[in-house]
């Protein structure tokens, strides 16, 4: 479930309130396994040999340990770590209603806050009319909630949820599971000071119902969420945010997981904590 789509009535707030739903578009069973397109056996061939290659590659990079200096003459030559490198000196401790709290008054904090915030807005939680408040009053600023909450309320009625098979709490009926799960692929920091940061993060994810008689199949999304935060009461607050489609790569040829296991999966699969 992404926060965007023009397929679904609107009534968001800065790309709220919209569910992606996406309906299948021929007959069969969507969860039997079929691939997505062919693929011959010199290619998968070609494929694995040049994994086990680059395996091969980093397990002897690995080996050879930090002292390089014989072979580049001198520590100028060594690589420096990425910009986009995993990184996360600072991890959150606490949590607040579920979310993680606390970030750090710095960019690393204010990526870590937009990443966290990112996973509980684009959540299966945020369909739960309960679970939405706590959401909404934990996440956005104080003088945004009232706001915000009247209009994730009006996206999210019963008719809408009844229309993706919901009920009124959020939850999948006739013995369906309804999964919305949001991974953090990484985070930009655009503009920031020590009182506000705009915060790129960028998203996959997988969403829709897992049942066998689902006309919302499970599948998988790309985009990036933008958030306006600002630092207030010693935590980051999003002040608004908006999302966008992509970047999106060509999707692959994995067989497709049956329902059973897409329910299975997410209920023994936790999430993380992100920290930059």
């Amino acid at each position: 479930m992404s926060l965007g789509d023009d397929r679904e009535p609107s009534g968001g707030y800065g790309g709220t309130g919209q569910t992606r739903t996406r309906l299948p578009e021929g007959g069969g069973d969507v969860y039997g396994g079929a691939r997505r397109s062919g693929r011959s056996s010199s290619r998968s061939l070609v494929t694995v040999v040049g994994v086990v290659v680059l395996l091969i590659a980093a397990i002897a990079f690995a080996n050879r340990g930090g002292d390089d200096s014989a072979s580049t003459g001198g520590t100028e030559n060594k690589p420096e770590t990425s910009s986009t490198a995993a990184s996360g000196e600072r991890p959150v401790q606490s949590r607040a209603g579920g979310i993680p709290t606390g970030f750090g008054q710095d960019e690393e904090g204010a990526q870590s806050a937009a990443a966290n915030y990112a996973v509980t807005l684009v959540s299966a939680d945020i369909l739960n009319p309960a679970r939405r408040t706590e959401i909404v009053r934990q996440v956005f600023l104080t003088d945004k909630q009232a706001e915000l909450e009247d209009k994730f309320n009006a996206a999210y009625s019963e008719e809408f949820l009844s229309n993706l098979g919901l009920d009124k709490d959020g939850k999948a009926t006739g013995g369906n599971t309804y999964i919305s799960r949001t991974m953090p692929v990484g985070t930009k920091v655009t503009t920031y000071s020590d009182s506000a940061a705009t915060v790129e993060v960028w998203c996959t994810g997988v969403f829709g119902t897992a049942g066998e008689r689902s006309t919302t199949p499970v599948t998988s999304d790309w985009f990036t969420l933008t958030f306006q935060m600002r630092w207030v009461d010693s935590d980051w607050k999003v002040d608004s945010f908006s999302q966008k489609d992509g970047p999106a790569p060509v999707p692959s040829d994995d067989k497709a997981s049956s329902a059973d296991e897409m329910a299975k999966a997410v209920q023994e699969y936790g999430g993380f904590t992100y920290a930059r």
